[in-house]
């Protein structure tokens, strides 16, 4: 597994479509990841600490987890299936762990705002760089970005 982190938002030069950029420690690999525009919001957000006068719906999340007494672990996105990626929130209660289906920008934006780690099987990001498009469970994902940011 590699641990990455978000390195931004950019947009698609062509379909202005917001992406997250996922680089290593040594900035050699990248994963983008296309997704919605709310997504997009919740993620800058969470970069900038922002914190809305009401829960938004990843707020709600970590404060459920927080009152629960449940620590976010790691978030996982373990593989590439029909051109769809597919991660796990690996979330912890006491002694109890448990892996919790995902779609990869909800769980970015949930371990951003939980600070923890992020990370990416190595055959996914091997499978993601020979090809061109790939879906966030209904969102695009693109090898070759604008580094524009929002």
């Amino acid at each position: 597994m590699i641990e990455m982190r978000v390195a931004g938002i950019a947009l698609d030069a062509v379909s202005r479509h917001p992406i997250v950029l996922l680089r290593d420690a040594s900035e050699r690999r990248q994963l983008p990841i296309y997704i919605g525009q709310d997504q997009a919001r919740a993620i800058i957000s969470a970069l900038e600490n922002q914190t809305p006068p009401r829960p938004l719906t990843h707020d709600l999340m970590v404060n459920l987890m927080e009152e629960w007494d449940m620590v976010l672990e790691r978030v996982v996105i373990h593989s590439l299936q029909d051109n769809t990626f597919y991660a796990i929130l690996m979330i912890r209660q006491g002694e109890v762990r448990k892996e919790i289906d995902s779609r990869p920008s909800d769980a970015i934006a949930i371990a951003l705002r939980t600070r923890s780690p992020i990370w990416v099987m190595e055959e996914v990001v091997a499978d993601a760089s020979g090809k061109r498009k790939y879906r966030n469970c209904g969102a695009t994902v693109a090898v070759c970005v604008s580094q524009r940011k929002i």
